[in-house]
């Protein structure tokens, strides 16, 4: 079986968010899945088979659980697709996934735009003992579907954060969202960390899904429906959104990193 690590939402190589894609002829069983995803040890994991011409049935699995979207690890589908499958520049891929149909197409630039549900934030208390957790006061706190959206005051604040990972897996089913809006001058709009320890993965190096939540609540906020944003971990990585009704854009680039077989 073909298999690719991918880092996506990057230019370059060892950056943006590592990826591993299974290209499988058929689907296959989830619990082999899971232990593949495990031994490639990446944030997440993408397997992917064909349906028909241009369809595909998609499933993402982190180190220890699958998860039902998974922004980084289908622009790394949809990049290895365009390289193996002979796919031309602005063609649709269809991804059949636990999320419904999702699109993916490549500009004749090289970059990909993903067309996922929006997931917009809903207000609420800050739970207890999260400030704590973070180490750092909120000032404001919402709900999306799965994740925890906390906005800082400023960009520096949210690059600073030292959290207790462990604490913050008692707060959000998926992920926690720290986010701000950009300092003044910045190429950008808004940055972001996201943290899913109970996920298994303590940071997210740069998150598709956590911009499904970022594009709808920073549109809000700044008046625009077309943003950047930069998530500032370690490798870093950065996702344009456009938002359209329910539905977001993301818009981002990959690089192959590593293309071989699995000997199973």
């Amino acid at each position: 079986m073909r298999a690719f690590i991918v880092d996506a939402f990057t230019d370059r190589p060892f950056a943006g968010n590592p990826a591993g894609v299974c290209l499988l002829e058929g689907p296959a069983d989830a619990a082999w899945m899971q232990r593949v995803a495990a031994e490639f040890n990446l944030p997440e994991t993408a397997f992917v088979h064909p349906i028909a011409e241009n369809t595909y049935g998609l499933r993402w699995f982190t180190p220890t659980v699958e998860v039902d979207l998974c922004g980084h690890a289908t622009l790394a589908t949809a990049h290895v697709l365009h390289a193996t499958q002979g796919i031309r520049p602005g063609a649709a891929l269809c991804f059949d996934t636990l999320s419904g149909v999702l699109t993916a197409r490549r500009h004749s630039q090289g970059a990909f735009a993903l067309d996922f549900p929006a997931d917009p934030p809903t207000a609420g208390p800050a739970p207890e003992g999260l400030a704590k957790a973070l180490g750092t006061e909120p000032r404001w706190t919402g709900s999306a579907r799965h994740d925890l959206l906390v906005e800082l005051p400023e960009a520096a604040a949210v690059r600073a954060l030292a959290p207790d990972i462990a604490a913050l897996a008692e707060f959000s089913g998926r992920a926690v969202i720290v986010t701000a809006r950009a300092a003044d001058g910045a190429d950008h709009d808004f940055v972001s960390r996201v943290f899913a320890p109970a996920a298994g993965i303590p940071e997210d190096p740069v998150t598709g899904a956590a911009h499904c939540v970022l594009a709808p609540h920073w549109a809000g906020r700044l008046g625009r429906t077309e943003l950047t944003g930069v998530q500032l971990s370690s490798r870093g990585g950065r996702v344009g959104v456009e938002l359209h009704g329910d539905r977001v854009t993301l818009l981002g680039r990959a690089v192959t990193v590593f293309d071989g077989e699995l000997a199973l």
